[in-house]
């Protein structure tokens, strides 16, 4: 599986782990990339131009137009969609990781992650800055998270209900 970023890999092995998979044993590696310009250069070697291994992977809504093109560049298919892109089995957060893991919690559950981890009084610090007070709770708590997204990213997840995962958390983790 091919993501953006350390948390995102976190978050997929934790809920792999949660629903009683063990990803190493079964063969797939949770690899960050290193930010959505780097899956062209992953998916060129490994896709059905390169070694074509199976893939899947996860990115982010900003990026989606990115891994699209590399997709295509690589030989998966002409005009991707996002349905397309999905039986592929890449998906997309709306409209990040955060932003999903906060949906699905909700605000109450993630302070109390917060609380849990020690950092409450960061994230009151945090709500109390100008630029944040006039916003929603969630979107505090999504702005926040961008902070502390690698260490938070195992809690939050520990954190749901499996019967309200994120979309593609849940479906980029089926596909393989």
């Amino acid at each position: 599986m091919l993501v953006e970023g350390v948390s995102d890999k976190v978050a997929l092995e934790t809920l792999a782990r949660r629903r009683g998979r063990d990803l190493a044993a079964e063969g797939v590696s949770v690899v960050p990339v290193g930010g959505a310009q780097a899956f062209g250069r992953f998916l060129s070697l490994y896709g059905p131009r390169g070694s074509s291994i199976g893939l899947a992977g996860l990115c982010d809504a900003g990026e989606e137009g990115q891994l699209q093109r590399a997709l295509e560049r690589a030989g998966f298919g002409l005009d991707l969609g996002r349905t397309e892109m999905e039986r592929l089995g890449f998906y997309v957060c709306e409209a990040d990781l955060e932003d999903e893991l906060v949906r699905c919690l909700g605000a109450a559950r993630v302070e109390a992650v917060l609380a849990a981890h020690g950092i409450s009084g960061s994230f009151r610090t945090y709500q109390k800055q100008l630029p944040h007070r006039a916003r929603t709770p969630e979107e505090q708590l999504h702005g926040f998270l961008n902070n502390w997204k690698v260490r938070l990213a195992a809690p939050l997840v520990e954190a749901l209900d499996l019967s309200r995962v994120p979309r593609p958390l849940d479906g980029v983790l089926a596909h393989v």
